[in-house]
């Protein structure tokens, strides 16, 4: 694609990959210094970006601090920059008291190995997920953008790369309950706003450090206060656990898993909880002809909201078709009243608006 752009006199669009912290050999470091590409890809890596180099293209590194501090049974606190951390890395002159100036400075390292210390590094995504994962919930997220932001905002750069104003793109605007969970069920709750536009925390995008929530948007359009729940029936445990699975396998359940929002739900709620992720999911169709609440005769429509503590009970926002097509569903009251539900096409529109509110 480089090779394209520089024949047809656009060489000043830069081609590169992504690559995620796994390129280097971190399981087997304690210091930056020591970091390098990984032995059975070195070669490719060092082709790469020694044409990163010769082109003048950045390096887009992804980094997820608290994942990397899990992975490796490291003090939780090493994850953010407010320096609680009791876990310190002394490498040289140059002392690490949070993961991402680490794993940065270690990138440097495995560049300067490879005969490319003039590639600049570029973040191409850091964030923080609020769900499904240990540590994963919305006070921490709050905490490490708290101090990150203003961190990259202020130019300070790292031990190795000092006064250097780090590039860096965030992850994720919103959650994505369709994404692929390689790594984890976390990966759909990265999300800095919820799927009807409003914050989940309070965040300053100006890297000012200012306590305040982000703007929320307006007009959102949810469909009725109803959700489906498991009827009780436990006659046939076989069978609840296969329509619960089937359930599942058609939404997002993610909340469910070790570390979420609702892994502390009894069995019954479990269900319960799948049977409304997969009747949200469908559009909360109810007719005769087509009841995405039947389960097998084991689910009911509710017009109370069974969500439990910290466990929402999601209720799908409207559809852009059924918008369209005059639906009579209303938005009745505050954002902050409702629940919220899937990623659709009108949550994708609202998303691009969040966006034009932030810039």
């Amino acid at each position: 694609m480089q090779t394209q752009l520089n024949k047809h006199d656009m060489s000043s669009i830069k081609a590169t990959i992504p690559h995620y912290t796994d390129v280097f050999n971190l399981t087997n470091t304690s210091r930056p210094s020591e970091t390098d590409f990984r032995a059975d890809i070195k070669e490719t890596m060092v082709k790469y970006v020694t044409f990163l180099r010769k082109n003048d293209a950045p390096f887009f590194l992804s980094m997820f601090p608290i994942h990397y501090v899990n992975n490796n049974s490291l003090d939780f606190d090493f994850a953010f920059m407010d320096n609680r951390s009791s876990h310190k890395v002394n490498d040289g002159n140059a002392t690490y008291t949070n993961a991402f100036e680490f794993l940065y400075d270690s990138c440097h390292w495995a560049l300067a190995k490879a005969n490319a210390t003039s590639v600049k590094i570029v973040i191409g995504a850091i964030g923080w997920p609020t769900d499904s994962y240990p540590g994963a919930n919305v006070a921490n997220a709050e905490r490490f953008y708290k101090t990150f932001l203003p961190f990259i905002a202020s130019g300070k750069g790292t031990p190795m790369r000092p006064n250097q104003t780090i590039n860096v793109f965030l992850n994720n605007l919103s959650d994505e309950n369709r994404l692929f969970l390689d790594l984890g069920s976390f990966q759909r709750h990265w999300g800095i706003y919820k799927f009807n536009g409003e914050p989940k925390y309070r965040i300053d995008f100006s890297g000012k450090g200012r306590d305040l929530y982000p703007s929320t948007a307006k007009g959102v359009i949810f469909m009725p206060n109803r959700w489906c729940v498991f009827n009780g029936n436990l006659d046939d445990p076989g069978k609840v656990e296969y329509m619960k699975s089937l359930a599942c396998s058609e939404s997002d359940c993610s909340s469910l898993d070790l570390g979420g929002s609702c892994e502390n739900l009894t069995y019954v709620e479990k269900v319960s909880y799948a049977f409304n992720r997969y009747f949200q999911t469908k559009g909360q169709a109810s007719q005769t002809s087509d009841d995405k609440c039947h389960m097998g005769g084991l689910g009911k429509v509710v017009p109370n909201d069974p969500s439990n503590g910290k466990c929402e009970f999601p209720v799908e926002i409207l559809s852009a078709e059924n918008v369209i097509e005059g639906a009579t569903f209303g938005a009745s009251g505050s954002s902050r009243d409702r629940v919220h539900g899937r990623m659709s096409l009108s949550a994708g529109l609202l998303a691009l608006t969040v966006l034009w509110m932030i810039l």
